[in-house]
């Protein structure tokens, strides 16, 4: 039977690691092959942390994939001769010294389920992490990887510890997404967890450096890299320590954090389960503050450790106070960066209501409405939003990028908005685009916009709204189908403007053409369409 103590983390041992990498590529323990066993059915309800279907399906096989899936997977203990044979270059022997399978203790391990008749007797191994095949594609091709983290809950049927480092969540899938991909010289994976972000970092930087503050994550992302080097891509430098203390004094150009930025109640026990760690706290995603001042701390540090052109891409809750906007917080957090010269911008993406927010976090610490430590832990997140006066929670995207040298000085101007869409196309391309267009802009004159030739998006469409039988639009919309899926208010002026840039006249004679044909007056015009013109260029609706 699993003990409520998490397993040692996995080993880095080369030849063994080698060996590894050789037999999960001969299964194929790879995603196309695992949905094409699986089927839909079990697909689908793996995705909603339902193992029931997929155990069905895998339930008396005996070939190397099943096997893997069962015992890496969906926490079931497997005769050894199974793993010998689905293991041929590492063996059972190698996976136990690796550290990545562990003997089953006794009658109360549960899930014997792959082939487990097969080899009565035989004595039962289980895994002591999971292994779960990843894929992406970025601009240096297809990437095929196994990511190692602690066994989750669906394999577990247990809530998850304080030190357990993740695997490839939704948060970790965003943060890879909106990362540009550009080639850099340096990035820093800031609370790097089982070290993904480094490994995609590690395609297009020449150095990459991944801190953490618990040492069982850096050990796991230590294996991840392991497993997965490849060839031409830059060594992950791993630190141990808080924040940015590991990194004190240096610069970097590129920044990616999904830092613990969960908040959780601080005076009460019952907040937490008290098997969660040994100050009954969630180390993976609790930062160990009261409120937001995590965040806070680390907006406050970060500006310093960006080098000319360099950005930070960062994931973000924060407290929405009665009665103050949704961005209030944030807006406070860069005034520092601001007055550095660091342009920033606050994409708010969803908000939760506190008593939404309790019940999110405190599902994904393994705990229900039908737990009886559920109440009280629910009333404890209450109470401390109370104390503060918190009647919603953001979360988003946080975006910093420091001017190259050469720019004239001057403050860091903030740009914060509310965008739910998301559009075709690639958006930490589009995000990037727009970060360096705030820098271009601020730079520009309304004389030099004017001389510009702003083309118009080929992903932008007008879209009018009438009443059935009338001649007049009562609402114009100009729509972004890529990036952020923005959909823009338009008069008649700006619609006719933007539908004419084509590249072929300057944007000053454009507006001139416009009026003439409008009879409107070209001063007025310019003054009114001007600003609209820099936002259509800073989310790329328009490029200049």
């Amino acid at each position: 039977m699993q003990t409520d103590v998490l397993d040692a983390p996995p080993r880095v041992i080369p030849p063994l690691v080698s060996a590894l990498r050789a037999d999960l590529l001969a299964a194929p323990f790879t995603i196309a092959a695992t949905e094409d066993l699986y089927g839909p059915l079990a697909v689908a309800a793996v995705r909603r942390e339902n193992p029931v279907p997929a155990r069905r399906v895998l339930r008396g096989r005996t070939d190397p994939l099943a096997v893997l899936l069962s015992v890496l997977t969906l926490g079931a203990a497997v005769p050894r001769p199974l793993i010998d044979a689905a293991l041929p270059s590492l063996g059972a022997e190698g996976a136990l010294e690796l550290g990545i399978l562990v003997p089953a203790a006794g009658d109360g391990e549960a899930h014997a389920d792959a082939g487990a008749d097969a080899a009565d007797g035989e004595p039962l191994l289980r895994a002591a992490i999971d292994l779960s095949p990843y894929s992406a594609q970025d601009d240096a091709g297809e990437i095929a990887w196994w990511i190692a983290s602690d066994l989750s809950e669906l394999a577990t049927g247990r809530p998850l510890r304080g030190e357990h480092v993740l695997g490839v969540g939704g948060a970790s899938l965003t943060l890879a997404r909106i990362t540009p991909r550009d080639e850099v010289g340096s990035v820093l994976d800031l609370g790097c967890g089982g070290g993904i972000q480094a490994l995609h970092a590690a395609r297009h930087a020449r150095r990459v450096v991944a801190t953490d503050l618990s040492e069982r994550a850096l050990a796991v992302a230590a294996f991840n890299a392991a497993l997965n080097a490849e060839e031409g891509a830059a060594p992950i430098e791993l630190r141990h320590g808080s924040l940015l203390e590991p990194v004190a004094g240096e610069t970097f150009d590129l920044v990616v954090s999904n830092p613990p930025f969960v908040i959780t109640p601080r005076d009460t026990a019952l907040a937490h389960d008290r098997t969660a760690g040994a100050e009954g706290s969630w180390t993976y995603r609790d930062g160990g503050r009261a409120g937001d001042t995590l965040l806070a701390e680390l907006l406050g540090a970060l500006p310093s450790h960006l080098a000319p052109g360099g950005r930070a891409v960062m994931l973000g809750n924060w407290e929405v106070p009665t009665g103050e906007a949704t961005d209030a917080h944030p807006r406070a957090w860069l005034d520092p960066a601001l007055a550095d010269g660091v342009d920033a911008w606050v994409i708010l993406r969803e908000t939760e209501d506190p008593a939404q927010y309790a019940e999110t976090w405190g599902r994904d610490g393994g705990v229900t409405e039908r737990d009886p430590r559920w109440q009280d832990m629910q009333e404890a997140w209450l109470d401390d939003f109370a104390a503060r006066g918190v009647e919603g929670l953001g979360f988003g995207y946080l975006l910093l990028r420091r001017p190259e040298h050469g720019s004239a000085p001057r403050p860091g101007i903030l740009r914060s908005e509310e965008a739910t869409g998301t559009g075709s196309g690639t958006l930490s391309s589009h995000l990037s685009t727009s970060l360096t267009m705030i820098d271009v802009l601020a730079g520009i004159d309304d004389d030099a916009l004017a001389a510009s030739r702003p083309v118009r998006a080929a992903d932008v469409v007008e879209r009018r709204h009438l009443t059935p039988g009338a001649w007049d639009p009562t609402l114009i919309e100009l729509v972004q189908g890529a990036g952020l899926a923005r959909a823009v208010r338009a008069d008649q002026l700006l619609a006719a403007t933007v539908g004419a840039l084509d590249g072929t006249l300057t944007l000053g004679q454009t507006v001139s053409a416009v009026c003439a044909l409008t009879d409107t007056d070209p001063d007025h015009a310019r003054e009114t369409l001007f600003p609209q013109i820099r936002e259509l260029v800073t989310t790329g609706m328009l490029s200049l």
